[in-house]
């Protein structure tokens, strides 16, 4: 699958997201040819973790989600991180432009914790996804179905649970970013 032309945003929180669940799906993107933009809520460098306790390393935010809208993007990677993850969803314009992508129909995969913005964005109704286990109530109170799988797609949705689970998810949003649009991706009532 090449991604050569598209542009992904990767969401990282200033402090808190989970290292390997955005380097991994940063390098599988653009090993495919795509462009990675790096999105937060604030600008600067963002400090990630390992295993939500041990100090990872800095990367550059290249963009705020006040300067960007989902239109700008042809997908989007939402990593975890316990931290991370709550400060995305706690953060309402990160949660408008998470559910911009919905209203568009593009792709989006989400890993770990990183669901949580998704159930804040209200995209999960009658969706099928999986995630870290403790979440799996939040998700079906969204209306989502939760299963315990490596990796699930579901109309451009892809999720996974875990740092394990990395090579699936990295392969599956990559299938999905190449595909493009989904008409069944669009947020639901």
């Amino acid at each position: 699958m090449t991604l050569d032309g598209k542009t992904i945003a990767i969401l990282v929180a200033p402090r808190g997201t989970e290292e390997p669940e955005f380097v991994k799906p940063r390098e599988a993107v653009e090993k495919a040819g795509g462009t990675v933009t790096v999105v937060s809520f604030e600008s600067g460098e963002a400090q990630t973790v390992n295993n939500d306790l041990d100090a990872g390393s800095t990367y550059t935010i290249d963009k705020t989600v006040d300067a960007v809208s989902a239109s700008d993007f042809d997908g989007l990677v939402i990593p975890g991180g316990t931290v991370g993850a709550d400060k995305l969803r706690g953060n309402e314009k990160t949660v408008a432009f998470v559910r911009d992508f919905f209203e568009q129909g593009k792709p989006v995969g989400a890993i770990c914790h990183g669901p949580w913005t998704l159930v804040e964005a209200d995209v999960l109704n009658g969706r099928t996804l999986t995630s870290f286990p403790t979440l799996k109530t939040d998700i079906r109170n969204a209306g989502g179905s939760w299963t315990d799988s490596e990796v699930i797609v579901d109309k451009g949705l892809v999720t996974s649970r875990n740092p394990d689970d990395l090579p699936a998810f990295c392969s599956k949003i990559v299938e999905e970013f190449a595909e493009g649009r989904h008409a069944g991706q669009k947020r639901s009532a």
